[in-house]
Formats: structure tokens, sequence, C-alpha cells
């Protein structure tokens, strides 16, 4: 199950209460606790230092879509659509992982990345509705205290120990994958869901792409058995959630 913000075991003060951990050294549950509240109040400038990394270390070992390549120029007709958009200030770097996973994602830095296995999934219109969602959670505050909750419980969080922040860029490829996966698999609590989704449907209504774009995406995501490494293990979708954007739709015109 991926871990949740808020589900670090109450950082050092719950250290000892959590299951496992009645034996352990009290000298280095404080050391360990102090790590925790560390992670769990990164900074923005070192949230963006991580994901950079991250997000490096990620394009590195997956198969990215060259850039004349079908699906890299489908992309890049996709991504158009937003402009001249950033995200956290960032120009927004968008690219196409060949893997036939239904997923995407996004972080701090503005590093958003399509796998191909979502864009053989979806038109056009819902490929901008599933990558405005993404970008909602960054725009929003998501992404940051997910990158938190996971270098908290990554190995890069224990590689680089007293060294501060700083010293991301020397994390190696493993770690650095540790912590993206932890990323790319937490979840988010259907409050941030549901402001996510809200933000997607205001950002294609502002741009003039098709909201309905956003209801027949959740709806094709609904049918997704919810397997290992699908955007339903890590954004479940709900019929619900595409009849919130179709009243929306219906309400606002």
């Amino acid at each position: 199950m991926p871990v949740r913000a808020g589900m670090v075991c109450g950082l050092a003060v719950a250290l000892s209460a959590c299951a496992g951990l009645q034996n352990i050294d009290p000298n280095a549950a404080v050391s360990a606790g102090s790590t925790l509240l560390k992670a769990a109040t990164l900074s923005d400038s070192e949230v963006m230092t991580v994901s950079v990394e991250a997000c490096q270390a990620s394009d590195a070992k997956s198969q990215v879509a060259a850039p004349g390549s079908a699906y890299a120029k489908r992309l890049a007709s996709v991504m158009s659509g937003f402009g001249d958009m950033t995200l956290n200030g960032r120009k927004i770097d968008y690219k196409v992982y060949m893997q036939k996973d239904v997923n995407a994602w996004a972080m701090a830095n503005g590093c958003v990345r399509v796998y191909s296995g979502l864009m053989d999934m979806m038109s056009d219109d819902e490929l901008r509705g599933v990558i405005g969602h993404e970008m909602g959670h960054v725009a929003l505050g998501h992404s940051k205290k997910a990158m938190q909750t996971a270098w908290a419980v990554s190995a890069a969080r224990t590689a680089v120990g007293a060294t501060g922040i700083s010293g991301a860029a020397a994390l190696s490829q493993s770690q650095l994958g540790d912590l993206t996966e932890k990323f790319v698999n937490a979840q988010f609590s259907q409050s941030q869901e549901r402001a996510a989704d809200d933000y997607s449907f205001d950002l294609l209504k502002k741009k003039g792409m098709n909201e309905r774009g956003l209801v027949t995406a959740f709806q094709k995501l609904a049918t997704l058995d919810g397997g290992q490494n699908s955007m339903m293990s890590s954004h479940p979708s709900s019929p619900s959630r595409a009849e919130h954007i179709q009243n929306r739709i219906n309400k606002e015109g």
C-alpha cells in the first residue's frame, strides 16, 4: 500500500510506538525522527532540487520516446493546447515513457511524464484532462507534500543523512529511483483528488479546450482493474468523479 502523507508514524514523537520498532535504540530513534521531521518540512527550493534529480534519474532508466517519434509529436500537439503556461514558475518539460502502464505524473520542477499506455487508451482531449489533473497536484502543493513523504521513506533520505538536501546530486541512480518510485506511487486524499479535478476543469475551460475529455477519461480509468503501476493504484477514479465534472459542465456551460 503506498505511503500517504501523515503515515510516517508521527515522526520522532511516535517512532517508539510504530509497529516493529519497540526494540529500536533510543538514540537511533531520535536521529531517524529528526531526519523524518526534516523531510516533512523540506523547503520549496529543497523539494525543487530533489525533484530535478529524481526526474533526471527516472529519464535515465526509462525508454523515452524519441523527439521525432509519433508519440512525442502527439504529446507535443496535446501540450500545445496549454500554451506557454508554467508550473511553479518553471517551463513545463514533458516527455513520453514507452511503457504499457496507464499512468502519468508531474513533479514540482515542471517535469511531466506521460506513459505510452495512457496515450494508447486516451483521446487527445482526455489526455489534456488527465495531464491537467496531474499539473493541478503540482500547482496546488499536493506534489510537494508527496515528495516530502517519498523522501522520508526512501533510501535517498538515508543516503544523504547529515549532508543535507544539497547533497542530493551525489545520490546513486538506485537511490533516486527508489525516491521516484515512492513519489509516483504516493496516494492523494479524496479532497486533493477533487481539488486537482476542479483545477483541470478550470484550466481546460480557461484555455478553450474540451472539458468533456476529463469526464470520459475518468470513465475509462474506472474500467481498469487497479493493477500494479496503473493510475488506479495511486489516482483512484470513479463514476462519481466523472459525474462531478459533468455536473460542472452542465451548470457552467
